[in-house]
């Protein structure tokens, strides 16, 4: 049996194409289409069913040192009231997750884990606990929507009184919402088109799509599906983990190591990437363009220009704005420059990209 969200049954009254994804029946896509999709939160407001995302709260006089452990990122260059994106390193130079984390107070966090790994994600926190903090694992009891785009704001300062222009870039507010009270308002999303990310009892779920969709009707809001968040996502470079990132990839390898702190603290292979850093790594991450009419799908081979494979590509997408396919792959460090021919296999033939 699928997992369902607060909103399972409105996606399917709507025409939406479902499908497995993180063991959840989750909306692919509506009858407009992906590429409308893509475009109306580009350009307007549109939301997204992301209710399978998961959430642990740590909690504890040591939880900032546990999460310091834990993480890459220098979670004690947080405020209250901010969030930080950050990864777990999973002892082997590679990556458990990446993740938000939301603080509180210095006592009390929010870690906010993608879908497919809640599970796993919650093994390791237990299994690396060891500095007596409390953990709960929360993902059942939450619903999220991300209202995202350009007139998100706008449209979401009708259902509170919170200055939401007040509230930067990666920081939040606990408030009243449509008359919901305690619903996290995230100044956050992966779509790079601006907007915020709701968290409210799944209790509430219905309360707030319904007043969401109300006063939306002035501004053009839109039901999105996970294929134009795939698409979104992409066209800003964000990597997806279980593509571009995973157990087998280093932060370091996969671009970032702005998340990867090493001057602030210990933490799990800090000793093993540091040399990675030092020595440099073998391969990277890289984004390119198609020079010719082609979509660079997931798991494509890329190959130099003499036909020989040196990487694949792990996420790829005709782009709905321009119409251009792009993607992303790992290639040895050394053919990793801006500007670079490479080749992907499509069908037994070498079509062109080049690194941008």
């Amino acid at each position: 049996m699928l997992k369902t969200t607060p909103f399972t049954d409105i996606h399917i009254s709507l025409g939406a194409k479902m499908a497995e994804f993180a063991g959840f029946n989750m909306p692919i896509q509506y009858p407009t289409g992906i590429q409308e999709e893509h475009r109306i939160v580009r350009k307007g407001v549109g939301v997204f069913d992301v209710s399978h995302m998961g959430e642990f709260w740590v909690k504890g006089a040591k939880a900032i040192d546990f999460l310091q452990y834990i993480t890459t990122n220098d979670v004690s260059r947080l405020d209250a009231g901010k969030a930080q994106y950050t990864c777990f390193p999973n002892g082997k130079g590679g990556i458990v997750d990446d993740l938000i984390i939301y603080k509180y107070s210095t006592t009390k966090y929010l870690l906010v884990v993608n879908a497919g790994n809640i599970d796993k994600d919650w093994v390791w926190v237990n299994e690396h606990n060891t500095f007596g903090v409390s953990l709960e694992n929360a993902s059942d009891q939450y619903g999220q929507l991300a209202v995202q785009g350009p007139k998100a704001t706008e449209l979401l300062q009708r259902l509170t009184d919170v200055d939401l222009n007040a509230i930067p870039y990666y920081s939040f507010r606990e408030w009243s919402f449509a008359g919901v009270q305690g619903v996290i308002l995230s100044n956050t999303g992966y779509t790079g088109a601006g907007g915020f990310e709701l968290y409210f009892k799944k209790e509430d779920g219905i309360q707030i799509w319904n007043a969401l969709f109300e006063v939306g009707k002035e501004f053009g809001l839109a039901p999105i599906g996970l294929g134009a968040r795939d698409s979104l996502r992409l066209e800003k470079w964000y990597c997806l983990y279980g593509h571009d990132i995973d157990d087998t990839t280093s932060p370091l390898e996969a671009g970032l190591g702005w998340i990867t702190k090493f001057d602030a603290k210990d933490f799990i292979d800090k000793d093993y990437l540091l040399k990675q850093k030092v020595a440099g790594v073998p391969r990277k991450l890289i984004h390119f363009e198609m020079q010719e009419r082609a979509i660079p799908r997931n798991g494509y081979i890329i190959c130099d220009a003499e036909g020989k494979e040196i990487g694949k590509v792990t996420s790829g997408i005709m782009l709905p704005t321009t119409k251009v396919g792009i993607g992303m792959g790992y290639i040895p460090t050394a053919l990793a420059t801006k500007g670079n021919i490479i080749y992907i296999n499509i069908r037994e033939k070498l079509i062109p990209a080049q690194l941008v």
